[in-house]
């Protein structure tokens, strides 16, 4: 996804662009009944483990989506590991869970159906899991394809597999379960360092939430606003986003 991105952010960087456990080419490790190997927390270890072995102790964060939420307990959970953030069309997980409403239902209803119990979710996707692909993925660009043809056959190529289902599905239960205990043992830590936080003015972050006042209750200096885009942004405005994180990640390099 970050393949117009990471080109332009080279120019002033190192870029890193890891999968997630248990998607694309990452390994997809057995889950337990809590769900824990696909939590946040054990995806964020993953992340400064990497970042680690290449030499960087402490480093900036471009996330988007799902990788966004790992990025926001990483910063939680290693916080003299992330010099600033900028995060891509989410509010905090459990934010959104608690403001669920039927319009949010609707739009975001692979929320609800992915974390069914095992393996309710994996039997139905595997009988077409490229038609189940689109269905959700073209569900938040409103029918359109943003997606480049080898950037498309990457992901499904990556999905058809069945441990990706089931690691996928694996992702969102850790979400609504294991994920929120951890939110709620902080006991209203926020994240500290600064936080750019951009959402699709054609997504259903602008739609259903308040995105800065979400933000806000969990992290101590944030800023941001919705630009034209859908759900994809890294995808569908390369040249925006990429101009968006150098600036942010500029103005606070000393910090």
């Amino acid at each position: 996804m970050w393949h117009s991105v990471a080109p332009i952010l080279a120019r002033s960087f190192q870029v890193v662009c890891p999968d997630l456990r248990g998607y694309g080419k990452s390994e997809k490790p057995a889950s337990d009944t809590s769900h824990f190997p696909y939590s946040k927390r054990a995806m964020a270890q993953d992340i400064v483990a990497v970042m680690k072995n290449l030499g960087h102790d402490k480093f900036f964060v471009g996330a988007h989506d799902r990788g966004a939420r790992v990025a926001h307990r990483l910063g939680l959970d290693h916080p003299d590991s992330v010099k600033s953030m900028v995060l891509l069309d989410i509010a905090p997980t459990r934010e959104m869970y608690d403001g669920t409403s039927i319009n949010f239902a609707r739009a975001y209803w692979h929320w609800f159906f992915l974390i069914q119990p095992h393996p309710l979710p994996e039997q139905i996707i595997s009988k077409d899991p490229e038609a189940f692909w689109k269905l959700k993925c073209f569900n938040q660009t409103r029918g359109e394809n943003p997606f480049f043809k080898e950037a498309l056959e990457e992901y499904l190529d990556a999905f058809k597999r069945p441990d990706t289902i089931h690691s996928s599905c694996e992702d969102y239960r850790a979400a609504a379960s294991i994920d929120i205990e951890h939110d709620n043992a902080d006991k209203g830590k926020k994240l500290f360092m600064p936080i750019l936080a951009l959402w699709a003015k054609r997504g259903v972050i602008e739609t259903c939430f308040d995105a800065l006042k979400l933000w806000r209750l969990r992290a101590n200096q944030v800023e941001g606003e919705a630009l034209q885009s859908g759900h994809y942004m890294a995808e569908e405005i390369p040249d925006e986003v990429a101009t968006r994180m150098i600036d942010f990640f500029l103005r606070n390099i000393k910090k």
